[in-house]
């Protein structure tokens, strides 16, 4: 890599229960907006204990990877800074889900949407918005 470009890498679990998907709201920058629970990629760690990591900080559940969903596969710079994002998605479920806890921190919160009810609004992120097509479009 030249001139000081860098990778960011992001992993995100979809919880889908029934014709449902948890999603969180979160304050970043001033600016809320909706997200799948998850988060970056620290040095060391493979995108599956990443995961796992997140979803213990954000939400206080340990999970079950079940199996890959998506992966960004166009170029998509951040909004936040000079790096390319890298975005896995793996569909997930809980391993214990009444260890659930809504709204574990002050600067998240957590709840459930209807797969019928996502649209273009539903999320300020590209590839959120491309991911949020795509369940909806295979609930169906």
């Amino acid at each position: 890599m030249s001139g000081g470009k860098r990778f960011n890498v992001r992993v995100y679990g979809i919880w889908i229960e029934g014709d449902r998907v948890l999603v969180n709201d979160e304050m970043l920058f001033g600016k809320e907006y909706t997200k799948f629970p998850g988060g970056g990629l620290e040095f060391g760690e493979g995108t599956i204990d990443a995961l796992k990591r997140e979803w213990k900080e954000e939400l206080g559940m340990d999970i079950k990877v079940l199996k890959h969903f998506y992966t960004t596969d166009y170029f998509q710079p951040s909004f936040f800074d000079e790096s390319q994002v890298i975005s896995i998605f793996y569909l997930v479920k809980p391993i214990n889900p009444d260890g659930y806890i809504l709204n574990r921190h002050e600067h998240e919160s957590s709840y459930w949407i209807k797969l019928e009810d996502i649209t273009d609004e539903t999320f300020l992120l590209p590839i959120e918005k491309r991911v949020g097509k795509m369940l909806k479009k295979s609930s169906k």
